[in-house]
């Protein structure tokens, strides 16, 4: 993985949404008839908020106050980028952060460089960043198969992208970019349909019509 690749997924991934941990007693009354899911969250936060220092609390009201001081479209956007830093793999996390720590040992004027070099790209390859270092540097090719797609179907197709090896995802960028917009649902359904250890077969199969 190039350290550019993973730097630019850190960029795009580097602010984290704060939210409250205290579980005020209006929502404790009703956390029976919350999910069992919900219910571990809930009271998971609010054992952290417990465990936390009068001092420690005062400062996270202080960073929440400040949260909810910033314009709606940066909170949407600092909330997005903590949800795709939740969905990438143990692996990457541990490339993005590397890229996050070499980032920040660099100087005012290099850091000032890497972020004008990204504002510049386009803005729906900013985006594809969020998907992580590995997806990231292939988002351009890979597009056309990441429009659109049902929500069912979102997180086994990033799943099945990242078990391909970065030729395997260039043959298949080529692939979607010379599939015709209404035959690539049907080449997304392929793709999923494959077995992991057949894909690269299929791959040579495809192309070679």
């Amino acid at each position: 993985m190039r350290r550019a690749d993973a730097a630019r997924a850190g960029l795009a991934l580097l602010l984290v949404a704060a939210s409250a941990l205290a579980l005020p007693p209006s929502l404790r009354d009703r956390l029976p008839q919350l999910p069992a899911a919900t219910q571990r969250m809930l009271l998971a936060r609010d054992a952290q908020w417990q465990a936390m220092t009068p001092a420690q609390q005062q400062a996270f009201r202080q960073r929440l106050a400040a949260w909810d001081a910033l314009p709606l479209a940066i909170r949407r956007e600092r909330r997005e980028s903590w949800l795709a830093w939740r969905a990438l793999p143990a692996d990457q996390r541990v490339q993005v952060r590397a890229a996050a720590m070499a980032f920040a040992a660099l100087d005012g004027a290099r850091q000032q460089a890497l972020r004008a070099q990204f504002a510049q790209e386009d803005a729906s390859q900013r985006r594809g960043w969020l998907l992580g270092p590995a997806l990231g540097a292939s988002f351009a090719a890979l597009q056309p198969l990441l429009m659109q797609v049902p929500a069912v179907e979102r997180t086994p197709l990033l799943d099945a992208l990242r078990s391909l090896t970065p030729s395997e995802r260039i043959d298949l960028g080529v692939l979607a970019q010379r599939t015709p917009p209404q035959q690539r649902d049907a080449l997304r359904r392929a793709l999923l349909s494959t077995a992991d250890g057949n894909r690269a077969s299929w791959l040579q199969s495809e192309l070679a019509r």
